[in-house]
């Protein structure tokens, strides 16, 4: 991969953004009065995925339902890399109907599409559409899990085991807040996920005799107007669980609570952690993502020069009110293997932002428009063209 550091074009960040961010180990967190009623809890901001406030964050704990995050990040995956479709229809097997726990109710042989099962997931926490969807992507349940565990070793998590795909109870099935919030700040690297986890009600198979209304078990994306996900958990032995995400100002914010000993006690704190979140950080956008931070450059093609852009925006977190200048650099590296045609919207590198040399953010660049070779006229022009130039200078010489 190629890679570029625009050290001229850092001058000219530091004078459009003269306030960056302390370094993460200057960052104050959170302070907070002790909440006894919560054991285990962690806050992020999901982009740099630095902590603002933990207690207990590397306590292992069961997970109960939060353990779907790991599923359905495995299910955005499958469908990123073209293995499911959105529509595709799903059998229901006999073992996923009769999933017990909180469930939609499938049958054995119905067909649901993979985007009703993922609603009936991410609102009413089915443990029957996850062990449908499981199926589907890796042939089995057991298999998937295999999958699921693969991901907690990519993702270097330490404290996490899963023995299912719905967090029922298992005897080797625990996670901890930390863990449980890097998994959600990796499937909210997928965008789309927040439309499902947002929905606070909505109905599977409706205008049908065995119509379902879905309600979500997650209570704030009602009473809270910055939430949008991401997942509740309860057994008698997890006791009331959430992972929650919020966003503000361009800023998100990812909340673990583990072991609260009821849903309101849950629910108050996590309010209350965002609340102090927004009220005490904010970001500066480093890379806009409606603007043009690079170009493809190729002479063999029709237009020779295309813009890149990255999807979201690259920011860096910092206290309010503190203005700290740091050395910041923004690096574009260049996929090796690059070949045309492209389609629109297809990553062909990335780009970095470095603070003091240390790696807070990643973003790909995307071509924004179709790029195709330019046509063999257009290539002979440009031939004699670069001659006749050549030719020119070496006359005047």
């Amino acid at each position: 991969m190629k890679r570029f550091i625009y050290t001229t074009g850092m001058a000219f960040l530091l004078l459009l953004f003269p306030s960056y961010t302390f370094a993460k180990d200057e960052l104050p967190q959170l302070k907070m009065e002790d909440h006894e009623e919560i054991p285990s809890t962690i806050l992020i901001e999901q982009q740099s995925g630095q902590i603002l406030y933990e207690k207990n964050m590397h306590e292992k704990r069961a997970p109960a339902s939060m353990t779907k995050m790991m599923t359905l990040l495995l299910i955005m995956e499958a469908i990123d890399d073209g293995e499911l479709t959105m529509d595709e229809q799903i059998t229901v097997s006999e073992r996923a109907s009769s999933m017990g726990g909180s469930q939609v109710f499938l049958e054995v042989g119905e067909e649901m599409s993979t985007e009703d099962l993922i609603k009936a997931i991410a609102i009413a926490s089915a443990n029957d559409a996850s062990v449908a969807l499981a199926e589907r992507i890796a042939g089995s349940e057991a298999a998937f899990v295999d999958k699921m565990n693969q991901k907690v070793t990519a993702l270097n998590l330490e404290n996490t085991h899963f023995t299912n795909a719905s967090g029922l109870p298992g005897k080797n099935h625990y996670s901890t807040a930390y863990d449980m919030a890097m998994i959600a700040r990796e499937l909210l690297q997928y965008e789309d996920i927040t439309k499902y986890t947002s929905i606070y009600e909505d109905y599977l198979r409706e205008g049908k005799t065995n119509e379902f209304w879905l309600v979500n078990t997650n209570k704030l994306v009602r009473t809270n107007e910055y939430v949008d996900g991401l997942k509740t958990g309860y057994t008698k032995e997890a006791k009331f669980c959430l992972t929650a995400s919020a966003t503000k100002d361009g800023m998100r914010m990812i909340t673990v609570v583990m072991g609260a000993e009821k849903s309101s006690e849950r629910n108050e704190f996590t309010s209350q952690l965002l609340h102090q979140a927004f009220q005490s950080y904010e970001v500066e956008t480093v890379v806009d993502e409606n603007k043009p931070v690079a170009t493809l450059y190729d002479e063999r093609t029709r237009k020779v020069e295309y813009p890149l852009q990255i999807k979201s925006p690259i920011t860096i977190l910092k206290k309010k009110g503190r203005q700290v200048t740091e050395e910041v650099e923004v690096i574009h590296e260049y996929d090796d293997n690059i070949r045309f045609p492209i389609e629109k919207g297809t990553k062909v590198g990335k780009v970095i932002v470095q603070v003091d040399g240390e790696t807070l953010a990643e973003n790909p660049l995307i071509v924004t428009e179709q790029v195709n070779y330019a046509s063999i006229p257009t290539l002979f022009k440009r031939v004699i063209q670069e001659m006749t130039k050549t030719h020119g200078k070496e006359k005047t010489l």
